[in-house]
């Protein structure tokens, strides 16, 4: 059961910093719920980030973070919750998302490499909810291509680190869908903001 009162950041993954689609009304409604339920919400829109990439092994473990990230990085350290919301792109988070997740969740900030075994996490005690979007319906997507960019980012980038338990909610068939199950849907994460699920 979720405590009384949650910070909760949402990440908005969508590439377009203009757009105001599927993925932007999700945001919104989780907020929207989250806020009525006395939660306490923090926002990052990626594509609006001055983040650039990461070129070298040395630069993920020794770079400067951008400004940007440095921020990012303090309003992670601040969630109790991370609610991660992004359209599927071959299969897999898009290309900003992914330089998002490689400059915030650095050695030293996220984890502690250690001279032997596991490493050290850093963000234990946060929760995290990943919504995605895609055209495939979403069963074909789990069960056909095992949802490998999703698995990828639960267990191999937020569980490295810490996070537990990471959650998820497909949304699939997103071309094709009516407003009727659309409305549905968004209902459905605005439920999933009052309870900071």
């Amino acid at each position: 059961m979720a405590p009384a009162t949650r910070t909760i950041l949402i990440v908005n993954g969508h590439p377009d910093a203009s757009s105001k689609g599927l993925c932007h009304a999700l945001a919104e409604a989780y907020a929207d719920g989250a806020l009525k339920a006395g939660h306490k919400i923090d926002r990052i829109d990626v594509a609006r980030l001055d983040l650039g990439f990461l070129h070298s092994q040395a630069e993920f473990e020794t770079g400067k973070p951008p400004a940007a990230i440095a921020a990012a990085q303090e309003r992670i350290r601040a969630a109790d919750h991370l609610v991660i919301i992004f359209p599927l792109w071959l299969g897999d988070m898009p290309a900003v998302l992914k330089a998002f997740f490689e400059q915030t969740l650095r050695p030293g900030f996220a984890f502690t490499y250690r001279a032997s075994g596991f490493p050290i996490k850093h963000l234990q005690g946060r929760s995290a909810r990943i919504i995605v979007t895609m055209g495939m319906p979403a069963f074909i997507y789990r069960w056909y291509f095992w949802a490998h960019g999703l698995k990828n980012l639960e267990r191999n980038i937020l569980g490295f680190v810490g996070f537990a338990p990471v959650r998820d909610t497909i949304i699939g068939g997103v071309g094709t869908a009516s407003r009727e199950r659309m409305a549905r849907h968004i209902e459905a994460i605005r439920a999933l903001g009052r309870r900071a699920l």
